[in-house]
């Protein structure tokens, strides 16, 4: 199983060891050289350490995941390692730092194993060292593996419940969000349902029976044929106000008690982790109603793009009068993406309903994005010139 992202007190303890790898490695060549001056073996040695510090170096760019690279890799090292140990056993100490090696790139089992030959000789290699039988030494070294293995298993369990947790929660909160839209949905069906059973239903069946009734009447009671008519007439005025009165209540809340769009796209906003900041270029100009709800749930929409798929940190909304038409431009540094080909079908609903609501308005979108410098979309809405 491949490795996540690593969290930074992972990336702190690599570092760690990467760091006591090369001051071992450095000790071990000092410490060779100051005891075996002139010996036949020092260049062999010399030229060992370089290959095995150059293909350390090499580590960090495979990656952790076990692909057939970094094991190759790892298998360099370890042999490298090996014949060095062979030649000269003080280099047998390099060995922790691969402990964290092993066990970072190769499954649990495999791992224990890999660091079970090693300390094997490690343990070798300081009997060999020492004039006389210690047990220190006999002990010492699995003791070491052992524990750098418990605690790095141990990391790796806590950090893999960690990971899991936080999928857990993100999943609930999504579910729940998802809960709350469906049934705030749902209520808002329910509620229009009976503001229409209520207002148009009633006052249409109502015209209806008048209608009728003045119809059955005409040639026989002409008065009370208009008396209904003109019934129905004050009927249907009162119901063009109640469509009115709901319409206006459909309309975005961020536009209602009058406020502007330049006001209600100052407060829009991406998530906590993104920066959004709005622009006012030009002269104001009175918008109609349906431009204004139009710019605003484009540039919601735009924005929960943003969110959900760029990987911005910063994003611009830019609101221009540009006298015959107004321009609002989202613009974010996220990593962008490759545009699809003309004529392609775009995935997704956002996209497809913002070009929708453009073009009923006769307008243009047009979207701008290059793989790694991010996205700007632009909606140009053509505006009436004033009397």
């Amino acid at each position: 199983m491949s490795h996540p992202t690593r969290k930074p007190d992972t990336r702190t303890l690599a570092t760690v060891a990467h760091t006591a790898f090369f001051l071992l490695l450095g000790a071990s060549l000092l410490r060779f050289l100051l005891r075996h001056p002139g010996e036949p073996r020092t260049p062999w040695i010399i030229a060992l350490s370089i290959t095995l510090a150059l293909l350390y170096v090499l580590g960090p760019a495979l990656g952790a995941a076990p692909t057939a690279r970094r094991l190759l890799w790892l298998g360099l090292v370890v042999t490298t390692w090996v014949v060095l140990v062979v030649l000269a056993p003080s280099f047998a100490w390099c060995a922790v730092p691969l402990f964290f090696t092993a066990l970072r790139t190769l499954p649990p089992r495999a791992a224990v194993v890999l660091v079970a030959l090693l300390t094997g000789f490690v343990v070798i290699a300081q009997l060999k060292l020492s004039k006389a039988f210690d047990p220190n030494l006999l002990l010492a070294p699995p003791a070491v593996a052992a524990l750098a293995t418990a605690v790095f298993v141990h990391m790796e369990r806590q950090a893999q419940a960690q990971r899991e947790l936080i999928g857990d929660l993100i999943r609930t909160r999504r579910e729940l969000a998802a809960t709350e839209r469906r049934e705030g949905t749902l209520a808002e069906r329910q509620r229009l349902s009976m503001e229409i059973h209520d207002t148009l239903a009633q006052n249409l069946s109502s015209q209806q029976m008048l209608l009728q009734a003045a119809d059955r009447t005409w040639d026989t009671d002409p008065a009370t044929a208009r008396a209904h008519v003109r019934t129905a007439t004050g009927i249907a005025a009162h119901g063009l106000a109640e469509a009115r009165r709901l319409v206006h209540d459909l309309a975005p809340s961020e536009l209602a008690d009058g406020a502007g769009l330049a006001e209600a796209l100052r407060t829009l906003d991406a998530g906590p982790d993104i920066e959004v900041r709005f622009h006012l270029e030009g002269t104001p100009a009175p918008l109609p109603d349906r431009v204004q709800s139009a710019l605003l749930r484009i540039a919601q929409g735009a924005l929960a793009n943003v969110r959900e798929h760029s990987g911005a940190r910063t994003a611009a909304l830019t609101l221009s009068f540009l006298g015959d038409q107004v321009v609002l431009d989202v613009a974010d540094d996220g990593h962008g993406f490759t545009e699809p080909r003309t004529g392609a079908a775009e995935r997704g609903h956002g996209l497809p309903a913002m070009r929708a609501r453009v073009r009923q308005l006769g307008g243009t979108l047009t979207i701008e994005s290059t793989p790694g410098e991010g996205t700007v979309l632009s909606a140009a809405i053509p505006l009436e010139p004033a009397p």
